[in-house]
């Protein structure tokens, strides 16, 4: 097949980054910590989610912590994730450089939980055992916009008590009921959550269309519900977006968990892939192809079930055992679905013009490549989308037009 010319672009999009993350979290650290009693032992509650700076993050709320005579130490709140078992989540929050050796406090990962009461509809409500233990819990997660469900919380605070301090137990059970369940369900769950919990506050973290610290808040248990609600409308603000509402074919170099809770962000891909939830209607992708897994996913391949074309390569990183640990939980199993598998990126790309649906000549496919769902910055678009490139203010031809090359082996090298 003769493939199309593509040019390399840039995506300009809101861009807000703070200049000193470290010294921002000391600060709203600081407001948190009024009631907090020297010697008291604090949970910090640290999740799955690749988040830019995290690191510096955890550790500057650690020192902050350790400063006022406080024994932080760290627990995975993560729901299933990891294989759904404590040496996994442990694998997750070391793959991000969340250890013991580089924090100097203990990393305390368990999925055995504690029932801490139940919602008033009589909804058990699981939390982390270490963290019900501790004498004080403080979160620390992204305020962002869901993969499953659009309501007033979505990724966050309220999240992360309900479902990541839920372990395994709370997360199959807030999933049982569904896509809109779990969206009314969540911030009951938290409520009740907060009434047994010492909870001290969160640290919720927005990030700009580039993936970058953009701002970081302290809140305290009782601002979880109505401030997060504004952090979610900023993070919805400077999401980024694919900047074309109609493609043939979208190319992802690669998915994963560490990217994304549903290894390609629905929001950006245009498709949820839930019984009864309806896509939204852009963009419109006729075909996505996902050429690889990440490393930071540990095998966990949720999400493929988004894509409709993978390569051998990608199948062969996914571990089944802890995507499906993670898919059946959720209960979404269309998401672990797999899908078309082809031995190179060259045939995957191939089959995906084939079937877009449009009988089109290679240098009138409507053809993205992206590197994955969190980084868009720069993407590489064929000669079918040059007229919109170049009549959008936001988009800029970086390069000429070359050809989409594939080595002897059929591996993309025309690469982001």
């Amino acid at each position: 097949m003769e493939f199309p010319r593509v040019a390399r672009v840039r995506v300009k999009m809101p861009s807000a980054p703070l200049t000193d993350v470290a010294g921002e979290v000391r600060k709203q650290i600081h407001r948190l910590l009024d009631g907090a009693v020297a010697g008291s032992h604090v949970a910090v509650a640290v999740g799955s989610r690749g988040i830019n700076n995290l690191l510096t993050i955890v550790a500057a709320a650690v020192e902050e912590l350790k400063g006022r005579g406080l024994h932080p130490f760290i627990v995975p709140a993560m729901g299933s994730h990891g294989g759904a078992t404590a040496a996994g989540q442990a694998e997750v929050l070391a793959s991000y450089g969340i250890t013991e050796a580089a924090l100097g406090v203990p990393v305390r990962s368990s999925m055995e939980v504690r029932l801490l009461g139940h919602t008033p509809e009589g909804l058990p409500v699981y939390c982390d055992a270490n963290a019900a233990g501790a004498d004080a819990v403080l979160l620390i997660n992204r305020v962002k916009p869901h993969t499953d469900f659009h309501g007033e919380h979505e990724s966050g605070l309220v999240k992360m008590l309900a479902i990541g301090l839920g372990k395994r137990d709370g997360a199959e059970l807030l999933h049982s009921y569904g896509a809109g369940g779990l969206r009314d369900m969540m911030p009951r769950v938290a409520r009740e959550m907060l009434r047994h919990l010492p909870v001290l506050g969160g640290l919720a973290i927005v990030e700009d269309a580039y993936d970058r610290t953009a701002r970081v808040e302290g809140l305290k248990p009782a601002e979880f519900e109505t401030v997060e609600k504004e952090l979610l409308a900023q993070a919805r603000e400077l999401m980024p977006a694919l900047p074309f509402s109609r493609l043939d074919v979208l190319v992802v170099q690669e998915m994963g968990k560490n990217l994304s809770g549903t290894g390609m962000d629905t929001n950006m891909i245009g498709r949820i892939r839930i019984g009864g939830q309806e896509d939204p209607p852009v963009p419109a992708i006729s075909r996505i192809v996902a050429l690889d897994l990440t490393p930071d996913s540990h095998g966990n391949g949720l999400g493929v079930g988004l894509a409709d074309v993978i390569t051998r390569r990608l199948y062969d990183r996914i571990d089944l055992a802890t995507t499906y640990a993670n898919v059946i939980t959720t209960g979404f199993l269309e998401r672990g679905f797999i899908p078309i598998t082809m031995p190179t990126d060259r045939e995957a790309v191939t089959v995906a013009i084939k079937t877009c649906g449009r009988r089109v000549k290679s240098e009138e496919a409507r053809l993205a490549v992206i590197k994955n769902t969190l980084d868009i910055g720069e993407i590489l678009v064929s000669a079918g989308l040059g007229e919109e490139v170049g009549q959008s203010p936001n988009l800029e031809f970086l390069g000429p037009w070359e050809p989409l090359l594939f080595d002897g082996s059929g591996a993309l090298q025309t690469r982001l």
